[in-house]
């Protein structure tokens, strides 16, 4: 397992679990923190036995954004990640997920405080799950920065026109009940059970086959910016080939014979 001293790698069965592990700090992103973050996502990337990831933060919130105070420090370990990232200028962006989309379905499972650069990585991930004590939003106008993790263009493609604008330019906290209502999120579970919900859920799609997952999760990404014609066309691409592989026969012999079935990506 990879990981830093901010970033907790574990693994539960077919699912990598990428703990935000900063609580004195609500999970805010240090150097170490994001370090760990990208080798995280390619550590899932490369690994066939991970069939999906869940992201989630200790001492019961999620991210409280940029700790521009751990991003500014000094010291061995920190100069270790400051070369991370001189290696490699976008590492930060990757490790937020804007400029990298892992191929495994991304789960997050948010307690607590999901704001500013916590709801930008958010809008990285897959689907959502918010205790019903999460607390979402966008505060950077209130400071007058701008939100330059992606929510200018990814939010108003994710949630309705109107609600994007308003969270964008109010700056406001948002509720868990109302990130489910305006679709930033899609389900409220009681506090505790964020992660434990995502789990069961990452199980659900670890069950089924993963050579479909990964085409169904790029189908959906690669066409939203394509016209329907464009989209219908370029998922015939994806759709086909999966069709021809050993996991669909798999999954027929497996109906027919009444048993879970027994995929090995091939």
């Amino acid at each position: 397992m990879s990981g830093t001293e901010h970033l907790s790698v574990t693994r539960q069965g077919a699912t990598l679990v990428l703990t935000m592990n900063r609580p004195e700090a609500k999970n805010a992103l240090s150097l170490a923190l994001l370090v760990g973050l990208w080798d995280g996502w390619q550590e899932a990337d490369a690994d066939d036995s991970v069939r999906s990831v869940v992201l989630t933060g200790a001492g019961g919130d999620f991210c409280a954004g940029m700790d521009l105070k751990a991003l500014a420090g000094r010291g061995m370990a920190a100069d270790s990640y400051r070369d991370r990232l001189k290696e490699d200028p976008d590492l930060h962006w990757k490790a937020m997920l804007r400029h990298h989309r892992p191929r495994k379905p991304v789960i997050a499972a948010v307690e607590g405080a999901c704001v500013a650069g916590g709801t930008e990585i958010l809008q990285g991930t897959d689907i959502r799950i918010a205790a019903s004590g999460a607390t979402f939003g966008l505060f950077e106008v209130r400071r007058g920065l701008f939100p330059i993790g992606g929510s200018t263009v990814r939010l108003p493609r994710q949630i309705p026109h109107t609600h994007a604008l308003e969270m964008l330019l109010t700056g406001r906290a948002y509720t868990a009940e109302e990130a489910a209502r305006i679709g930033l999120v899609g389900q409220v579970v009681p506090t505790g059970t964020a992660l434990e919900h995502a789990l069961d859920l990452a199980e659900q799609i670890n069950a089924c086959g993963p050579l479909a997952v990964e085409a169904v999760k790029a189908s959906v990404y690669e066409s939203a910016a394509m016209t329907e014609a464009e989209g219908l066309a370029a998922e015939l691409v994806r759709g086909w080939p999966v069709f021809d592989t050993a996991d669909a026969k798999e999954g027929a012999r497996a109906f027919t014979e009444k048993r879970p079935p027994l995929y090995r990506r091939a």
